[in-house]
């Protein structure tokens, strides 16, 4: 599965920013989705997942009450709405589709896409 994430940016602290996630000659609805985030000069982190019909999420405790995971699956798309962002919430953020429609644990994902630079100013 081919995925390409979009929707970074620059942003002030405090500031909010939508990701989309969209693939390439796949449905992804057939998928869980998850997006996970790679701070510089360190590992890859978890942020949050999805299931295939939108009903059920897991979000990272870092991000829980600021960020919100969505699917369209009519639209064939994921988001990831980022609000109150910090500095530390700087990132390059990727999605990434699960090994099965009901996959929530981090380990579970193997597939991943580009990602997106975001970037929070002090």
């Amino acid at each position: 599965v081919q995925l390409q994430a979009s929707g970074g940016g620059l942003v002030q602290t405090g500031g909010s920013l939508r990701l989309s996630c969209a693939p390439s000659g796949e449905t992804l609805s057939s998928f869980a989705v998850g997006w996970f985030r790679q701070p510089p000069g360190k590992e890859r982190e978890f942020v949050a997942s999805i299931i295939w019909s939108g009903t059920r999420t897991r979000y990272a405790d870092s991000v829980k009450g600021r960020f919100v995971i969505s699917r369209d699956n009519d639209k064939n798309a994921a988001y990831l709405q980022m609000k109150s962002l910090k500095p530390e919430d700087t990132a390059v953020y990727y999605c990434a589709v699960s090994t099965h429609p009901y996959g929530l644990e981090p380990q579970e994902y193997v597939y991943f896409g580009q990602g997106t630079q975001v970037t929070v100013s002090s």
